[in-house]
């Protein structure tokens, strides 16, 4: 396994960066259609979906504390900022749509307080669009950090992975409700709403 996350007790969750700079899936697809801009996409990486938005005429903001991440998407041409969601973002409580996708619910380690979090960014009206894990992992808090090829490339940080059977009480904790949840090849996706 190239690229992975090990966590303290010696597992390795597998990292997709392939995934990270191609064209977004038509699963993928399928969700993006659905959003109504401007969208905020929280943990952009190379911003392939804020970069697929554009196209698509929506206006769509990348945000990621990853400077090697940022300078990519800039590259790319998306419109980011190298800024934490837990800091001061831009047009808080306009947004329209808020993406948490490729495992991005876990940013921080503490899933209840993101999704809070994204509940202030976004209209009262909007939608947070999120990526969970199939059933069986509830929620699992971790400690983890990057490795590349057998490789350290990170200190240890926080972590999380959500189930699709943990995200109703995650999503209740944080003061939002379930609207929809579909699989799409062979991946969980929702759509989260302020209660």
């Amino acid at each position: 396994m190239s690229l992975c996350l090990h966590t303290v007790d010696g597992h390795a969750l597998a990292l997709l960066p392939d995934r990270w700079l191609a064209e977004p899936t038509p699963e993928e697809d399928e969700l993006l259609d659905a959003l109504t801009g401007p969208v905020l996409d929280v943990g952009c990486g190379p911003a392939r979906h804020a970069l697929a938005l554009n196209r698509r005429g929506v206006v769509a903001l990348g945000i990621d504390t990853a400077p090697a991440a940022v300078d990519v998407a800039l590259r790319r041409g998306a419109t980011v900022i190298e800024r934490s969601v837990f800091h001061r973002v831009p047009a808080e409580g306009r947004w329209r749509s808020v993406l948490l996708l490729d495992g991005n619910i876990g940013i921080g380690g503490d899933p209840v307080a993101l999704l809070a979090r994204v509940g202030q960014l976004v209209q009262p009206s909007g939608v947070i669009a999120v990526e969970v894990e199939g059933d069986g992992i509830g929620l699992e808090e971790l400690t983890v950090r990057l490795v590349d090829h057998g490789r350290t490339r990170s200190p240890w940080f926080e972590w999380a992975r959500v189930g699709l059977d943990g995200l109703a009480a995650v999503a209740d904790r944080a003061g939002l409700d379930v609207m929809r949840v579909w699989e799409g090849g062979g991946r969980w996706f929702a759509f989260l709403v302020l209660r």
